[in-house]
């Protein structure tokens, strides 16, 4: 067995297939010996000096400062969100200076701290806490939101290497701290805490309370979620005010530790987080009472104010004692030993031409012998292992797996989560229950994460089941996804290989399983490269081209074997990548046989059918198309029946192609 060694501090942090460097924000514990250093004089290089915590007076300096370059960053850009900002200054004060565990020149260090801010539009903070641990200049710091600069208006990995998630779109950030802290606790078995900041209006999002009820039964206490209770959202108060007994009592009602306290005493929230980090057993929420726009009397906890830059900057810098120019140098992260992961040959389940097996049965093994294979996978379900078979792996790997029971939102998040640490994530459910999470993938994407997600009863084909469980949308879905790659197998051959493929990909990955067994129609080594397709049947007679993908490719084939016996050639293309998907092969199809004929078990619009269309888009004249696709509201029936109804069976191919070539049969 040749060992895999998890990346040190001197490596690039394997972050999917990409091997760029990803966010991290740490902490450290309270205490003597804390090597936080308090100046004025900008260091030579990132990293400890003297390491002593911070005193109250330099706490409250410091704030301050963080508070001067929200409100100059957000100056400079003529836009941002200065008065959100100002509210955490003294909260991020604190954490930066006294708790934070975090070697700015090394952000992989794989015992840094995690940070993430899960307000983003309070990016200006962020920025200014970068600036203040030397990470960024002033310089840089006012190209905010500028074109070309790191310094987006809501931070995300792709600029920055010390931003461990992309965040902005609220109740986001959470829900992806409680994946990195599950990395940390049942993967790396590391004692490096995760700090969220989150704003108290995304406190309503029901994705929050999905993570909150995670963390506790998961018993996450390396995990501390600090809420910035500053009273005001966008339109005016939020719907608990300053009330932070009833935010204590929601966590507490989760399971969780709580803090109450004001958000502006540095000393107490110093203790507060003392208190977090020496609870155990449980996750630790501290509610921080805060004023927006804190120390600025013309926007002090003052409505209408969300979202703009102060009126009167130069005035607000002054009312707020200046700029400063201080420097903190932040905790270093404890010496981590590489933790060495299995790396075997990989051996996947091999399956005999003619047997029939459901593609969601191959995925199932494919998974279990994968992570047999590398140490680095791991599988999240959503409370249907045994209709996915990701409990296969389960059983073989229990260390590795995570039920997320029926929560989406938090399956997707600790994927992100888990990408972030390097991990090889795969996330499954139904395919039509993705749409739960979409947005979760769509953040995923901006944060250039590398996940794994497969979803299963895809389409009518499922049967009785009937609408609500049929996924007829998700190839549209995940194809609107920057980056992503959409693999639709039709056996159980080509499922395997193509679970393996992903593993070493970039970005999004979808593969759509199908609940019913299937021909195996392939031979165990042949090969499927991603984008492309298999050409099964061919002949320089073809009149037509029929496009099919996973449950359709075997009616194409049975519909091309009944247009034989009739004189009629049809050439049949398995499009196994739908994205990307095989131009070239699809172009000499509409050379040779003159019209197209795509079919698939999903909606007309978004699938297979545009995925071809999008290969004729450079110019060329396009083919004769025609697209057989679910059209109807399906209600209970058989899969046969389902398909027929639909339109997308072996029968109405042929009688489309006979349409095509003119031969049809009128009785």
């Amino acid at each position: 067995m040749t060992p895999v060694t998890r990346k040190t501090s001197d490596e690039p942090h394997h972050r999917g297939a990409r091997g760029r460097s990803h966010t991290v924000t740490g902490r450290g514990s309270s205490g003597a010996g804390r090597p936080a250093r308090f100046a004025e004089d900008r260091p030579s290089r990132l990293g400890p000096a003297e390491r002593r915590p911070m005193n109250n007076e330099e706490l409250a300096e410091l704030g301050q400062q963080l508070r001067v370059d929200s409100v100059r960053a957000a100056d400079a850009a003529a836009s941002g969100h200065p008065t959100s900002s100002m509210s955490a200054a003294d909260l991020m004060a604190v954490l930066l200076a006294n708790h934070l565990r975090y070697d700015f020149e090394r952000p992989d260090h794989p015992a840094n701290d995690r940070f993430i801010l899960s307000k983003g539009h309070a990016s200006p903070l962020m920025y200014a806490v970068f600036k203040a641990a030397g990470a960024i200049d002033d310089a840089e710091l006012l190209t905010f939101r500028k074109l070309g600069s790191r310094l987006e208006g809501h931070p995300t990995p792709r600029r920055l290497p010390w931003v461990e998630t992309a965040t902005g779109s609220l109740g986001q950030g959470f829900p992806v701290g409680v994946g990195i802290a599950l990395a940390g606790k049942r993967l790396e078995h590391s004692d490096y805490r995760v700090w969220v900041v989150c704003g108290d209006s995304e406190m309503a999002e029901g994705s929050v309370w999905e993570a909150a009820e995670a963390a506790a039964y998961d018993k996450l206490d390396n995990l501390t979620v600090i809420v910035d209770v500053n009273r005001l959202g966008q339109r005016g108060q939020t719907r608990h005010g300053h009330d932070l007994d009833a935010y204590a009592r929601r966590f507490q009602a989760f399971g969780w530790h709580t803090v109450e306290v004001d958000g502006h005493d540095v000393a107490a929230i110093d203790r507060a987080y003392s208190e977090a980090e020496s609870t155990k057993g449980r996750p630790t929420a501290i509610i921080a009472r805060t004023l927006k726009g804190k120390g600025v009397a013309a926007v002090e906890d003052k409505e209408g104010k969300h979202g703009k830059p102060l009126p009167d900057a130069e005035e607000a810098v002054k009312e707020l004692g200046g700029p400063r120019d201080l420097r903190v140098h932040v905790s270093e992260p404890p010496a981590a030993t590489p933790e060495k992961l299995a790396h075997e040959p990989l051996s996947l389940p091999r399956f005999d031409k003619g047997e029939e097996v459901a593609t969601r049965d191959a995925f199932g093994k494919a998974l279990a012998a994968l992570g047999t294979a590398r140490g680095d996978v791991v599988a999240l379900d959503g409370e249907v292992g045994d209709s996915t078979r990701t409990g296969v792996f389960a059983e073989e790997h229990p260390e590795r797996f995570f039920e997320s029971f029926i929560a989406e939102q938090q399956m997707v998040a600790s994927a992100v989560g888990m990408s972030a640490r390097g991990w090889v994530p795969y996330a499954s459910t139904f395919a039509a229950f993705f749409s739960r999470a979409y947005d979760f993938v769509r953040m995923a994407s901006i944060s250039d994460a590398s996940i794994n997600l497969v979803g299963s009863h895809a389409g009518v084909a499922i049967g009785q089941d009937g609408p609500s469980q049929m996924g007829v949308e998700d190839l549209a879905m995940f194809r609107s996804v920057y980056g992503s790659t959409v693999l639709y197998p039709c056996d159980a051959n080509q499922t395997a290989r193509l679970v393996a493929s992903m593993a070493d990909l970039d970005g999004i990955r979808y593969l759509r399983t199908s609940r019913g067994e299937s021909p195996v129609i392939y031979d165990a080594d042949e090969e499927f490269p991603i984008g492309g397709s298999k050409v099964l049947r061919s002949s320089e007679e073809d009149r037509l081209t029929v496009v099919a993908a996973g449950v359709t490719v075997q009616e194409a084939l049975t519909a091309a074997d009944k247009l034989a016996e009739e004189g009629i050639k049809v050439r049949v293309v398995d499009l196994y990548s739908v994205k990307p998907v095989d131009v070239e092969t699809l172009r000499r199809a509409a050379d040779d046989t003159g019209c197209l004929v795509t079919v698939e078990d999903h909606h007309e619009e978004g699938g297979i059918g545009d995925a071809v269309v999008e290969a004729f888009t450079d110019g060329r004249p396009v083919p004769r198309l025609v697209r057989l696709a679910v059209r109807t509201m399906p209600g209970s029936a058989a899969p046969d029946e389902q398909l027929h109804a639909a339109g997308i069976d072996a029968a109405n191919i042929a009688a489309t192609a006979r349409l095509l070539v003119g031969e049809a049969v009128v009785s």
